[in-house]
């Protein structure tokens, strides 16, 4: 086990801590550089960057986007590693396998299937799925954290009993963080908590309806942002590039920081 994964293991025994999502190396560094303690990807911000929607980069690129992530900064990176590339619980443990080995200290796996008609796996599917997970990492010796999300809120099943039903069968089955992204009321957010401890539950915040204290008078343990920082960097980019395509005005510019502050930030 490595520092990195020890510190991102520590940090999930008590508090709560924020953990950003950057979407490539240069944004890693900045948030590293604004102290905070962990980061993660994006599997949204990286997909973007690619000119690709989320969830339709191949594994090989998202390896490779994983190991540049790990080796950028010295904090623990966490790896939004989607479904785990694979239906099967074979090929959940094939992909984890490689995913481990990337550096990262932490990775997830979803529930969700990519199917409009039947988004999320059956459920004893879905378990096989962490469990393969679980052994994976544990043959792997990496000691790389495995947090189990249920995708239900965010891909039209926002059914709270079925969602803490399927994060409680993946705690049992070797799921050491528990996420269930799209929950967003203090009551769901406390029942998903209440339901899993004393194991750590991670909420995304993706817009503003809470607050990092609030959440952690919750019993929230960690918190991540998902591919909205690279939402308001894609924002500012294209508002500045319609006023130049729309006005041929540059007055846009007047509102970025000097390219020799970046230039600072990144000679550190």
């Amino acid at each position: 086990m490595t520092d990195r994964v020890a510190a991102f293991r520590k940090l999930h025994e008590a508090g709560c801590f924020v953990m950003p999502n950057p979407w490539n190396e240069g944004s890693a560094r900045l948030l590293a550089q604004l102290g905070f303690p962990a980061l993660a990807t994006t599997s949204s911000g990286f997909a973007w960057s690619k000119g690709r929607a989320d969830n339709a980069v191949p594994v090989e690129i998202v390896l490779e986007h994983l190991r540049a992530m790990a080796h950028s900064v010295d904090v623990p990176i966490n790896a939004d590693f989607e479904s785990g590339f694979a239906a099967t619980p074979e090929g959940v443990a094939f992909n984890v396998t490689l995913a481990a080995s990337t550096g990262v200290a932490g990775l997830s796996i979803e529930d969700s299937t990519g199917d409009p008609d039947a988004p999320l796996f059956d459920l004893s599917q879905a378990v096989e799925r962490i469990h393969a997970a679980r052994r994976a990492i544990d043959d792997s010796r990496t000691g790389v954290l495995l947090t189990g999300r249920s995708e239900g809120f965010i891909a039209g099943r926002p059914d709270l009993a079925e969602t803490i039903r399927r994060l409680t069968a993946y705690a049992e089955a070797g799921a050491e963080c528990l996420y269930a992204p799209g929950i967003r009321s203090a009551e769901e957010i406390k029942a998903v908590v209440t339901a899993v401890a004393p194991k750590p539950v991670n909420v995304l915040v993706g817009a503003d309806f809470t607050t990092a204290p609030a959440l952690a008078e919750l019993g929230v343990r960690r918190i991540s942002v998902g591919g909205a920082l690279a939402r308001v960097a894609w924002t500012a980019f294209l508002d500045a590039a319609k006023e130049i395509a729309e006005t041929g005005g540059f007055a846009c510019f007047s509102r970025a920081i000097p390219g020799a502050e970046f230039d600072g930030r990144f000679r550190t």
